[in-house]
């Protein structure tokens, strides 16, 4: 059983990882850059870590830009607003998703401009035979570390789901529960001031209120654990700020 909940951890984690610094920090809001080469290794390494549940950064980046710019209005991808659930919030936000990734959806330029896009490797990453293989992938894992037949049933629908679970977490709970420490135009909140879950993206309400700031804490009892992950990579020369971007800016 310790094998099966450290697989999950692993994937819990990788997976956030990289949608919220390349998908959510990067291809959403541009808080810093990095050369094509890295942003296509990003690419790469979030299909790895996501597996079933890779999430095009392309799509994720359009529909985010959306979700800011109209935030709890009939106009928002995934709003709890208008719907009675979080099942028919994250269907919506499906189909949202698909439409923007086939081109069936009209997006104004502006929020595509910037959005890295590859989109030979996303037609791949998101192919069904793909996203099956990965899910024998787990399966083989779980036999691997000898996990009880219960488990089969129990996890790895949660590591074939891992993206939107993320999302449901983020998108609903976060516009419902918890504090605010800004009064902004829409219903988003802070779940806890030390994200030891979701990698800094439930400090929401703080980051709806300052959509460009790469570190989500404000308060002094909060703490974002992406930040130092992102002052380790531009010290290591994978990102760079954009000029005047530090963890003190706002956009």
């Amino acid at each position: 059983m310790t094998g099966v909940i450290i697989l999950f951890i692993i994937h819990w984690y990788g997976s956030l990882f990289f949608q919220t610094f390349f998908h959510h920090r990067y291809a959403s809001h541009a808080m810093f850059t990095m050369s094509r080469t890295w942003e296509k290794i990003f690419h790469v390494l979030a299909w790895i870590f996501q597996g079933t549940s890779y999430l095009s950064p392309y799509a994720y980046g359009v529909m985010h830009r959306m979700h800011h710019k109209h935030a709890d209005t009939e106009n928002d991808p995934h709003s709890p607003i208008f719907d009675k659930n979080v099942w028919n919030m994250m269907w919506k936000t499906r189909i949202y998703y698909k439409e923007v990734g086939t081109g069936e959806k009209e997006i104004e330029q502006k929020y595509i401009k910037g959005v890295p896009a590859w989109r030979e490797w996303d037609k791949f990453a998101e192919h069904n035979i793909v996203r099956l293989a990965w899910i024998f992938v787990y399966i083989g894992l779980y036999w691997l570390v000898d996990a009880p037949i219960w488990a089969y049933f129990v996890f790895i629908p949660m590591h074939s789901l891992m993206s939107p679970l993320h999302g449901a977490i983020i998108n609903w709970f976060s516009h419902k529960y918890g504090y605010r420490n800004y009064e902004v135009k829409d219903t988003s909140t802070n779940l806890m001031p030390v994200d030891w879950l979701m990698w800094g993206e439930c400090l929401h309400n703080n980051h709806h209120k300052f959509g460009g700031r790469p570190n989500f804490a404000v308060k002094k009892f909060e703490f974002d654990p992406m930040f130092p992950c992102i002052r380790l990579m531009e010290k290591l020369n994978i990102i760079q700020y954009k000029k005047g971007k530090l963890d003190t800016d706002y956009m």
